[in-house]
């Protein structure tokens, strides 16, 4: 059985996952400095949404800052997968922003097909650094609010 059928059959349709159960099934130290930061960057609160989608079957969790989509996050045991999309529009100012990201990330830029919808970048969460591209790569899409400097 794989790993993402083992989710969506601990969580099917009718059973829709807390924060705590996601957490725990997530297993990513990574996963709630993320969802922090989309929190406090962006006033993004995690949607629940089923996808019946043949490759990524289940809950997962959509971030919007208004009506912008910022990252769907699919989750697998020990994984938890961003996908940043990246418009047309936006492609000049992703390819700046990707010169100070990691070569695993511009590569999977590079091999990532564009659409007139634009690219769509499955980054999966696995290093600090690649939180930092995930970042980088968001605040293309839609600039983060600034940092509050009072304690």
């Amino acid at each position: 059985m794989s790993e993402v059928m083992k989710w969506s059959q601990q969580f099917p349709m009718n059973r829709q996952p807390t924060a705590e159960e996601i957490d725990r099934f997530a297993d990513n130290p990574l996963w709630p400095e993320f969802r922090q930061y989309l929190k406090d960057a962006y006033g993004a609160e995690p949607q629940p949404v089923y996808s019946r989608c043949g490759l990524e079957p289940g809950w997962n969790l959509k971030f919007k800052k208004g009506s912008k989509a910022l990252a769907t996050v699919y989750f697998r045991p020990g994984y938890v997968t961003a996908m940043v999309s990246v418009s047309p529009k936006d492609e000049a100012a992703a390819e700046a922003a990707l010169l100070t990201c990691t070569d695993a990330t511009r590569t999977l830029y590079q091999n990532t097909a564009s659409s007139k919808m634009g690219r769509w970048l499955m980054l999966d969460l696995t290093s600090p650094e690649i939180l930092e591209d995930i970042k980088a790569l968001l605040s293309v899409r839609v600039k983060p609010a600034a940092p509050n400097k009072n304690p």
